[in-house]
C-alpha cells in the first residue's frame, strides 16, 4: 500500500497538467476565434501571471501568494469603487 501513494500522487498531478494544457489550448482557440475578449483573457491570467512574478522575485512562494492575494483584493475593491463612481457620474 505505502508504493501505491506516490504512484497516485504523480497520477494525479499529471492529471492536473493535462487538464490546465487543455484548458489553455481551448482559451487561446476561443482567443483566435473571437469568442472572448482581450481583456477577460488579461482578468483572468493576471492572478496567476502575478504570483509567477512575485513567486521568483520574493523567493518564498507562500509569501508570493499571500501577496498576490492581498494586491487581487485590493484591485477587486478599486474596480467596485471606479465602477460605482462611473455609475453616479454617468
Amino acid at each position: 500500500m505505502e508504493g501505491l501513494v506516490p504512484i497516485a500522487i504523480w497520477i494525479s498531478v499529471i492529471l492536473a497538467g493535462v487538464g490546465i494544457l487543455v484548458i489553455l489550448l481551448f482559451g487561446a482557440r476561443s482567443l483566435m476565434h473571437g469568442k472572448i475578449s482581450p481583456l477577460t483573457l488579461v482578468i483572468v491570467v493576471l492572478p496567476a501571471v502575478l504570483l509567477v512574478l512575485l513567486g521568483f522575485v520574493m523567493g518564498s512562494w507562500a509569501e508570493a501568494g499571500i501577496w498576490t492575494l492581498f494586491i487581487m483584493a485590493g484591485l477587486a475593491i478599486l474596480s467596485l469603487l471606479l465602477s460605482g463612481l462611473r455609475g453616479l457620474f454617468a
